[in-house]
């Protein structure tokens, strides 16, 4: 019988320690350029803020789901990923973050495992544990391309009840290929394995489009959300698309915990979701910054990064500079303005040796944290080769 402890042992968002400082560097009067969070630097889509303000006007507003963005969302999923999903599956969140509460509170019981890749976006670690779930952290290194792989999840013993999959993933923009999804869901299938898959970056992809895990596992629990490709982070909403018979109780859960997303949030992101245009736009603005990213960071030394596929992250390795990234991106930060992410967020283990940079800010913003960049790297490959 598993014996849940009191409380979770959850360990802190180091980014937002960074973050915090910078924001003390630019009470001070200092320049700051934040590529230290995956937060678009652009607003929602023109016609889904058109459509806030015309709702601010007409309609007092209240706890709701709105059908007509449900079923705007099914067309979505038919249309990008060819499958046939019902409106009633979706349940609308205040952004991602609940929508994985959810999707684990409603697919597992207390002390069960769950796979998830190292490094991985710290909230999953921490949610599992928080959730008294067991993380079983997958190390998947260069080889792997950072990424879950078939092989590796086959060969756990005993298998996990669940592993959390993110394609494009968070904080290396890596992509599982099609063949190789199909391949995880068939270990799954086999070992009775629960799928969480969470496709917040899909949209954001330089290497053809990413597929979706209900493609080859019509049961997985999907989290998706409107801050990342639709551009809206401060709108809050998000989804998880849960499979019929998990409907109920993922129901009782989010009436209980959270009630509803936010109305305002729902109008706007049914116009969002016609604005491809416009949000193709910001894309080719992320694609332009990482190209101009991959340029300039083998010149800093930065040679052995992750392939970023898709969302805009990229993530370094620094070992041959530091072993206490933490320290490291502070340093960054307090000599050129620069703020980036610590790879201990990531990576308990390995994440001292890696900085992962956001290049999802403008491209003047870019061409600018290199010019502040490239001297500050010099100096410490020279006082390194010195030491």
């Amino acid at each position: 019988m598993y014996s849940a402890p009191m409380t979770a042992d959850i360990q802190p968002f180091h980014a937002i320690a960074v973050s915090r400082y910078a924001h003390e560097l630019k009470a001070q009067g200092r320049s700051i350029i934040h590529m230290e969070f995956g937060q678009p630097s652009t607003g929602a889509p023109r016609a889904a803020i058109a459509v806030a303000h015309r709702v601010l006007d007409a309609d007092g507003m209240g706890y709701w789901e709105s059908p007509d963005l449900k079923s705007r969302l099914a067309l979505h999923y038919r249309d990008s990923y060819g499958v046939v999903v019902q409106p009633d599956q979706f349940i609308l969140t205040c952004g991602a973050s609940p929508a994985l509460v959810l999707a684990l509170s409603c697919r597992f019981e207390p002390g069960d495992r769950v796979a998830l890749v190292r490094p991985g976006y710290v909230a999953y670690r921490n949610t599992l544990k928080a959730l008294h779930l067991v993380p079983v952290e997958i190390a998947c290194g260069a080889p792997d391309r950072f990424q879950l792989t078939a092989a590796k999840l086959a060969a756990l013993d005993p298998a996990p009840e669940g592993v959390i999959i993110a394609s494009p993933a968070n904080p290396t923009g890596t992509i599982i290929a099609a063949e190789e999804m199909s391949a995880i869901a068939a270990v799954c299938a086999a070992r009775n394995i629960q799928i969480v898959s969470d496709e917040i970056y899909h949209g954001l992809s330089y290497v053809g489009r990413a597929c979706s895990m209900l493609e080859f596992a019509p049961d997985a629990m999907v989290i998706n959300s409107f801050s990342k490709y639709f551009s809206m982070v401060g709108w809050r909403l998000g989804w998880l698309l849960a499979p019929p018979s998990y409907l109920r109780r993922a129901r009782a859960y989010v009436g209980n915990l959270f009630l509803t997303a936010p109305s305002l949030s729902q109008h706007a992101a049914l116009a969002a979701l016609d604005s491809r245009e416009e949000l193709e736009g910001h894309l080719a603005v992320y694609a332009a910054n990482r190209a101009l990213m991959l340029h300039a960071l083998p010149q800093f030394g930065l040679a052995a990064i992750a392939p970023p596929d898709g969302a805009f992250y990229i993530y370094a390795d620094i070992r041959h500079l530091t072993d206490d990234s933490l320290t490291f991106c502070k340093d960054l930060l307090h000599d050129t303005g620069v703020a980036t992410a610590p790879g201990i967020d990531f990576d308990p283990v390995d994440g001292g040796h890696f900085i992962r940079f956001s290049f999802a800010v403008s491209t003047p913003q870019v061409v600018e944290a290199i010019t502040r960049m490239a001297p500050w790297f010099a100096a410490r490959a020279t006082s390194d080769k010195l030491a």
